[in-house]
């Protein structure tokens, strides 16, 4: 990103920032290990990165529209919506390669959207209204979290976590 002048500019770069610590995780797991699941009800490798991508393309999508509303379609209609170009069963490498233009797609839309309708409410999934720009960090702390999880499955399958060999120079 360039110089960052706008509240937008600074939420896309935390956006970004998120998404490529994802992206790194993801790329610590071997092709072969995204079947893994660390217990009976967590998703797979293949299923969390979907759903952060998927997430991402949802928030993005109802966030830019002018008459967005998380609460005006069920969850599932609104994930067909915004996130029906994930294709089911795609392999690693093609949901890693979404991990980075679904990213640019979602961005693009927020900015496009502006940083005055960023500043305007939406109602959030728990029927509150809030700024869309406070909506989309939360959108980017979801992120944070799921890459912890990767982080997780990534020690469970007693490798080292991107984010921990970055800290030691390994990466």
């Amino acid at each position: 990103m360039n110089e960052l002048t706008t509240l937008l500019d600074e939420a896309l770069e935390a956006w970004e920032e998120a998404r490529e610590g994802v992206l790194a995780e993801s790329e610590v797991i071997p092709d072969d290990r995204w079947d893994f699941r660390p217990a009976p009800v967590s998703r797979t490798v293949t299923e969390l990165v979907r759903h952060i991508i998927e997430s991402g393309l949802l928030m993005s999508g109802e966030l830019s529209r002018t008459d967005g509303d998380f609460r005006r379609k069920e969850y599932a209609a609104l994930l067909a919506e915004h996130a029906s170009g994930v294709p089911e069963g795609a392999d690693p490498a093609g949901l890693r390669e979404m991990l980075g233009t679904a990213h640019e797609r979602g961005a693009a839309a927020l900015r496009a959207a502006g940083e005055l309708h960023m500043l305007q409410h939406i109602r959030r999934f728990d029927g509150k209204l809030g700024t869309r720009l406070a909506w989309m960090e939360h959108g980017v702390a979801h992120e944070y979290y799921h890459r912890g999880q990767l982080a997780l499955y990534v020690r469970q399958m007693g490798l080292v976590p991107a984010l921990t060999r970055a800290i030691h120079g390994e990466g």
